[in-house]
């Protein structure tokens, strides 16, 4: 739904959590993504030995040789750090950087402070875990932050630490720098690539309940999925909470990764279990008496001894390490699977996407497939996963579907489907626009047709021109740096509007730079750009407390929105870092930017204090201003929106206090959840505003569009995009037209036709949601699409 939440800023309204679970729970799935997230809260530890090292356990430093090139960038954030002990930790950071494959940096937060065990040394987490990302090898698994961000190729979570690190500042730590601890002291650096390891995946989710003798494991990772019992029962599948998964954390375990097996001389790897259970220690280290005295691989052992030396991860570790970046083995069936649930048939051109849930009984089951089954053909088509695409349909013709689920035991019984009739999208139009792109916005500047959008592959913001034969293009901002452009990539909305009368306009671009996460300006007169920061370059982020406003050093690249008023120029942005909308004016011959605070700070004046215009939209007619955004209010221990409402301000003129605020959209029986993606534009019947909800039937999940005019507010008109897939955000409203993501397709809906009719565009699933624009060309009206980052025109 929304892209994140904000960090700095604990919103009174988001309930039953504590404020250290707040600043920690700061993404939440967009609708169209689907990425799931949950927080991190097992801490793996390393723990003060009692014995002497073994002498052939004792490895002495290796300095990596500066041929040697680094596949991942560790950034790391001290807190409360001695110099001596700062270059311990990026001896170890630096070793892992050699060891570790990432093209995202993974950042890590250390904390030095006294640690309530005196026994325990360093201790560290991930992040925290994520699901269903592209790139995932098992999407019913949770990756930890740094490992899902490497799979994935992208920042699931920019604003938060991959690895959180604390480490016992009261240890008898060895300072002097000489990699030669005394036998009663310890060695920083060891227990560094020890708390790494964990931070990276090296650690099971599970916890025991010493009362009950319970064990639970909520969230299972690929760590868990690699630990089997004697008898080949995975860990990830036990039941959960119960006594067995109890007796099971204190009885024998085994890792099955093939990569680690074959390093093993193709025997499993025993893991620590003792009969007490240990917790941060158990289950997430290798035993102790096998491999205490095994040389480098003796790192992942619970204890580290007085005097003892690691600065190599060893070869166990990291072919560990490697099994957890492929699909686990299938664990043993214990029973039938269940039914899939929430089965649904997606319309297609000629087919039919069929997607669905796991059995409730999943762990137990261990599905090996599903098979879905057309009920006009009886043909049947079989996959591993969700969805699964069904060819060879008829256009016109109603179809059904049958889905069951297959394990060692046999076949569950049959889910139907809703019928759908698969439809033909539209057809492709010219391809005289040959480029990739991301991000779009179009509009009409001085009397000619112009396309704004980011260069998928250099990142680059590129304006096309169309010059009655041919697109022409040009680079706005990027290129190096040069004449006032920056030097970093361009990502994110784009927003377009202009000033002056017919030929003699102006154009402004609002977007945003990806590195420093600024909103930035460029202002074109046909000729030449000049550029400049709006916001996001300040000294220091300003509180969401302070009424009066100047620049701030917030993230403000999220979403961003303009207008021109008779007053000036105006655009509207999400200050990520504090979760408000603010505002800059420039107004009518004046050359500085006058900030302003819109919603998102307090609950007086029909304000809220929800988390505020993570989607956005503005509208201007005659001297009014329109804003319509979404509005977080409630989130779960599971990260999850659970309330959200749609917010629209209004005012006349450019004075800060004149804005007029009113709730379209709340969480009510009819709808949950309301905020997946807003627009706003005019048509004959007046300013139509457009918004994503949900229903009781699918919670958190969005299924319907909703809109009202202007005015007539109180009047909502709903469309459910049943049989079309989960609707996303990057809206185009046009003409009372509407183009949205539907489960990364393009999708239309006339929302001026009663029937409120959706309509394909396009069939084919993208990696990520599509973005579309229409443009008109010669009289004649396209919409032009990003899809997988190229660029593609359509004619409906």
């Amino acid at each position: 739904m929304w892209g994140r939440f904000s960090k700095n800023k604990a919103k009174t309204s988001i309930a039953l959590l504590s404020a250290a679970l707040i600043s920690s729970m700061l993404v939440a799935p967009s609708a169209e993504a689907q990425v799931r997230v949950r927080p991190s809260t097992v801490w793996g530890h390393t723990v003060a030995g009692n014995s002497a090292p073994a002498a052939n356990a004792t490895v002495s430093k290796s300095s990596p040789s500066s041929n040697i090139e680094k596949i991942s960038k560790f950034v790391i954030t001290y807190n409360s750090f001695p110099n001596w002990a700062r270059s311990e930790v990026q001896a170890a950071l630096d070793t892992w950087a050699l060891n570790f494959k990432s093209s995202v940096d993974i950042n890590v937060n250390a904390t030095w402070s006294k640690s309530a065990n005196d026994d325990v040394l360093g201790s560290a987490r991930p992040g925290s875990y994520f699901a269903d990302f592209t790139g995932a090898p098992d999407s019913t698994l949770w990756y930890p932050s740094a490992l899902a961000n490497s799979l994935a190729g992208k920042d699931l979570d920019r604003d938060n630490p991959e690895i959180i690190i604390h480490v016992n500042s009261s240890a008898n730590w060895n300072q002097r720098g000489d990699d030669k601890p005394s036998n009663i002291e310890f060695d920083l650096e060891s227990v560094i690539l020890h708390e790494v390891a964990h931070g990276l995946g090296f650690l099971s989710t599970n916890v025991y309940d010493k009362l009950f003798d319970y064990g639970s494991i909520d969230q299972p990772t690929p760590f868990d999925a690699y630990i089997q019992t004697p008898d080949g029962r995975r860990l990830a599948d036990m039941p959960s909470p119960s006594s067995e998964l109890g007796k099971t954390l204190i009885s024998p375990l085994y890792w099955i990764g093939e990569n680690g097996k074959r390093v093993n001389g193709g025997e499993k790897i025993k893991l620590y279990t003792p009969t007490i259970y240990d917790a941060g220690s158990s289950i997430s280290h290798l035993d102790e008496t096998t491999y205490t005295k095994s040389g480098l691989d003796s790192v992942m052992t619970p204890n580290l001894e007085a005097g003892e030396v690691f600065h190599q991860p060893g070869p166990l570790l990291l072919a560990m390490m490697e099994d957890l970046r492929a699909k686990p083995p299938v664990g043993l069936a214990v029973s039938i699977p269940d039914a899939p649930r929430n089965v649904e048939a997606l319309i297609g051109n000629q087919s039919a996407i069929i997607t669905f849930d796991l059995p409730a009984n999943a762990r137990a089951a261990q599905v090996t497939s599903y098979t879905v089954k057309n009920l006009k053909t009886s043909l049947t088509v079989t996959g591993t996963s969700s969805p699964i695409i069904i060819t060879g349909l008829k256009n016109g013709t109603s179809y059904t579907f049958a889905v069951t689920a297959q394990n060692s035991l046999g076949t569950s019984i049959e889910a139907i489907t809703n019928p759908i009739i698969p439809q033909a999208g539209w057809k492709l139009g010219p391809a005289n626009l040959t480029t990739d792109g991301r991000d779009l916005a179009s509009t009409t500047f001085n009397g000619k047709p112009i396309i704004v959008f980011t260069q998928a592959a250099k990142g680059d913001l590129m304006l096309a021109t169309w010059n009655g034969s041919y697109w022409s293009k040009s680079t706005i901002d990027g290129a190096g740096g040069s004449a006032g452009r920056t030097r970093n990539n361009i990502a994110g909305n784009i927003s377009l509007c202009k000033s002056g009368t017919g030929t003699n306009q102006q154009l402004h671009i609002f977007y945003s730079d990806s590195k420093d996460l600024d909103l930035r300006h460029a202002l074109y007169d046909g000729k030449t750009f000049t550029f400049e920061v709006v916001d996001g370059n300040g000294p220091t982020i300003q509180s969401y407390e302070i009424p009066d406003r100047v620049r701030t050093a917030s993230d403000v690249s999220i979403s961003n929105a303009c207008a021109i008023t008779p007053s000036g120029i105006s655009v509207f942005y999400r200050d990520e870092t504090q979760g408000v909308l603010l505002g800059a004016t420039k107004r009518v011959n004046t050359t500085k930017w006058v900030y302003e605070l819109i919603d998102g700070d307090r609950k007086t004046d029909n304000r809220t204090t929800g988390d505020v215009a993570f989607h956005l939209a503005a509208y201007v007619s005659g001297s009014t201003t329109h804003i319509v955004y979404d509005s977080v209010l409630v989130i779960n221990q599971k990260r999850e929106v659970t309330s959200g409402e749609v917010r629209y301000a209004t005012r006349n003129g450019a004075s800060p206090n004149s804005w007029i605020y009113q709730t379209l959209d709340e969480s009510n029986k009819e709808t949950p959840i309301a905020g997946f993606g807003v627009a706003i534009a005019k048509e004959k019947a007046g300013v139509r505003l457009v918004w994503i909800a949900s229903s009781p039937t699918s919670t958190s999940t969005p299924n319907q569009i909703r809109s009202a005019f202007v005015g007539k507010t109180k009047e909502i008109y709903p469309v459910s995009t049943v049989g079309f897939g989960t609707p996303g955000s990057h809206l185009t409203l046009e003409n009372g037209e509407l183009i949205f993501n539907c489960e990364f397709r393009l999708c239309a809906v006339n929302l001026n036709q009663t029937s409120g009719q959706i309509r394909l565009v396009t069939s084919v699933q993208t990696t990520e949601p599509g973005r579309g624009v229409f443009v008109t060309v010669d009289k004649k009206r396209y919409l032009l699409a990003a899809l997988d980052r190229k660029i593609a025109f359509f004619v409906g």
